[in-house]
């Protein structure tokens, strides 16, 4: 192991690990055997504070700055083509937790200068995950840092930090009723108790880091990764020879939803889980979860963080 490339980043050691699980949402099945060769992470997701470095020395515009071009968007009202994000925000009264309009608003000029839209400021955000960004916000911040954006196995492999436990750091969400990470308490998506503290985002060293020394693995907002989506994992090798080594997803077609067929935008991997991840919905704050992020989309409840792979 070399001295790190990048100021407050971890070394990850290689090795061998059982990826998914067979005991919660399908897409995370099959549990299989990946593996991974030592790399770099980011010891926390990218802060708002590292971000404005980026577009300081850049001049990037992120995504969500921009208006639709209303050609990548046929079937689109006219007045929602402006720029702008989703932005949570939680109903008066209980709802279905099948529609989840019912807590995402596409608000304009909600951007990750204004997470909560116009009027908002990053004032006391500084050290919190930057959020609305979009996949190719991501990609841009990696490319000038001279990093990557980790694979799924990658990230997976880095949050169970040797251990096939059920969280991060054990079988219990909360041991002896202390909160390890950023996730709702309450009935989502009404009731936030904000037991462990915060309501949405909250800095990135604010809770204990896993046994590689990683910040926010899980909950506080989901990660983009660089792998497309699948709908299942493969299954497990036979035979420990024919273990994949570090293995990605480059399939763009399976990871569209045709479901959608005015709309061919592919969709990437997130990771981690969120501050709205409760027991009543989303249970995905564990490195085994996984869920499919359209590229062009932005929330806010969404980062990343970044990797350096010294052996590829």
């Amino acid at each position: 192991m070399a001295e790190a490339p990048a100021q407050d980043m971890v070394w990850i050691p290689g090795g061998v690990f059982v990826m998914g699980s067979d005991h919660h949402y399908l897409e995370e099945a099959p549990a299989h055997r990946v593996n991974i060769d030592g790399f770099y992470m980011d010891e926390t997701p990218v802060t708002n504070r590292q971000f404005a470095r980026f577009v300081k020395a850049t001049d990037h515009v992120t995504h969500a700055e921009v208006a639709p071009d209303p050609r990548d968007y046929p079937d689109a009202d006219p007045s929602m083509l402006h720029a702008g994000s989703l932005v949570f925000t939680s109903p008066s009264a209980q709802v279905a937790l099948n529609d989840c309009l019912a807590w995402w608003s596409y608000v304009f000029g909600a951007d990750w200068r204004h997470p909560l839209g116009p009027g908002s400021t990053l004032a006391g955000l500084e050290d919190h995950p930057v959020v609305h960004i979009a996949y190719s916000d991501a990609k841009a911040y990696a490319d000038w840092a001279g990093k990557q954006l980790p694979t799924e196995a990658e990230w997976e492999f880095a949050a169970k930090a040797g251990s096939n436990t059920e969280y991060a750091w054990g079988d219990q969400l909360a041991p002896g009723g202390i909160h390890q990470a950023n996730t709702w308490q309450g009935g989502f998506p009404v009731e936030n108790l904000c037991e462990d503290g915060y309501e949405r985002t909250s800095p990135v060293h604010a809770f204990p880091p896993n046994a590689f020394g990683l910040r926010d693995m899980i909950g506080n907002v989901w990660e983009w990764t660089c792998d497309y989506w699948t709908q299942t994992h493969p299954d497990d090798a036979r035979k420990s020879c024919c273990i994949p080594r570090n293995p990605r997803s480059i399939d763009v077609d399976s990871s569209i939803d045709w479901q959608q067929p005015s709309v061919r935008i592919p969709r990437m991997v997130l990771k981690g889980g969120s501050h709205l991840c409760a027991p009543n919905y989303c249970q995905r704050y564990r490195p085994a979860a996984r869920y499919p992020e359209p590229t062009d989309t932005s929330t806010s409840h969404v980062g990343f963080r970044c990797v350096i792979r010294v052996s590829q």
